[in-house]
């Protein structure tokens, strides 16, 4: 599941997202973001194959339709994510 609080400043949205436990995207998302890892464990595939483990206090950037990616978290995740 994911639940999401959310505010929309015109073109830009900012988020606080939680994935619970054994979260699965269920599509590649090319959607431009900044995002803070706040608690939990993320991993995170891109469409080439490579697989990243994001922790709480990292972030990262990623542009509109630069590198389509997906999210799954084995315990569960707590994001801060600007769009």
């Amino acid at each position: 599941m994911a639940w999401w609080r959310t505010q929309q400043f015109g073109a830009l949205r900012v988020r606080m997202v939680e994935y619970s436990p054994g979260y699965l995207a269920d599509h590649w998302c090319s959607k431009g973001h900044i995002l803070l890892y706040l608690e939990g464990e993320l991993h995170t595939e891109l469409a080439d194959g490579r697989k990243f483990v994001l922790t709480p206090g990292i972030s990262y950037q990623v542009a509109d339709n630069a590198e389509p990616h997906r999210s799954y978290t084995p315990k569960g995740v707590k994001l801060f994510i600007v769009d």
